[in-house]
């Protein structure tokens, strides 16, 4: 039996095991892995397990790849790659100002801001979003919107006789955004039906989302500052989600609720988030250790 170190972190209650790559050569089938340690009765328990490696190539410091507690491989996770970070820091394996990480959907900038013991915070460059919707046979068989600059897609749930409109965006994940003025349940035809009823059902529209789907929820509070809640593709409710959060900011200041700064207020903890001008994408957030141990195999 061969044991394997980890280290878990969260943002704002956001869970990631945090693995190196070479401790998991002999795993043949790191979903199914991920699967049993993200277990929280029978494993570690987590939303995910980032698995770091060191690179050589001089353009990225290190590749990270996040895997959901389903199985299915992220593009990305602004929360599980801040986990991951945060590991490099509290292991010593890096100590510079800037750490460059290659992901599924690209290369991401993490600049270090502080470390109150066990605390990491960080400012993360997150590339330009992408408003494409999903390349599927139904979007493909809809006509083209009056008005493409929108962007918005409204989904008919004969069942529940409601039309729900999502803003899409992918900012490295597929996110279904959802504005709406409160989170309680809503009242159709005498039936209640909350957010994360909708939000369980959109995940897995794959007539629609091939891939499956990130959805947040969005309320307005004023210029600067929304709250959210989150349904993760792979993972279900979580507390906060860095990719949600920016995409859920990008969405509010597309449809000019608010400014290009906003403060993403979620159940875990706020994150700071910002539009730039020139399309770059970028959260401020942290990364609390919660524990390190051993698992064995």
């Amino acid at each position: 039996m061969k044991k394997i170190n980890f280290c878990k972190f969260h943002g704002f209650g956001n869970d990631y095991i945090v693995f190196e790559a070479e401790s998991l050569s002999e795993i043949e089938d790191k979903s199914d892995f991920a699967i049993k340690v993200c277990n929280r009765h029978t494993g570690i328990g987590g939303d995910g397990i980032a698995v770091l490696k060191r690179l050589g190539n001089g353009e990225a410091d290190y590749y990270c790849e996040i895997i959901n507690p389903d199985g299915s491989v992220a593009g990305f996770s602004g929360n599980g790659t801040r986990c991951a970070v945060a590991y490099l820091y509290y292991k010593n394996l890096f100590s510079g100002e800037n750490l460059k990480l290659e992901t599924k959907s690209g290369m991401k900038n993490y600049q270090f801001i502080k470390r109150e013991e066990n605390t990491f915070w960080y400012l993360a460059e997150l590339g330009k979003p992408n408003f494409d919707l999903p390349d599927s046979d139904f979007l493909r068989s809809l006509p083209p919107p009056e008005n493409e600059s929108e962007h918005s897609l409204p989904i008919l749930f004969n069942k529940e006789g409601i039309v729900v409109n999502v803003f899409y965006v992918d900012v490295g994940n597929p996110v279904a955004c959802i504005f709406v003025e409160n989170f309680d349940d809503t009242i159709v035809n005498s039936q209640k039906f909350g957010w994360r009823y909708f939000g369980r059902k959109i995940e897995s529209l794959t007539e629609i989302f091939p891939q499956r789907t990130n959805v947040v929820f969005i309320k307005t509070k004023d210029r600067n500052n929304i709250e959210i809640r989150i349904w993760e593709r792979g993972a279900g409710e979580t507390s906060s989600s860095g990719t949600c959060s920016i995409a859920a900011a990008v969405a509010s200041i597309f449809t000019g609720k608010t400014d290009r700064k906003v403060s993403v207020h979620a159940e875990g903890g706020t994150t700071e988030a910002v539009w730039r001008e020139d399309g770059e994408m970028m959260i401020t957030g942290r990364a609390d250790l919660a524990f390190c141990g051993e698992v064995f195999i």
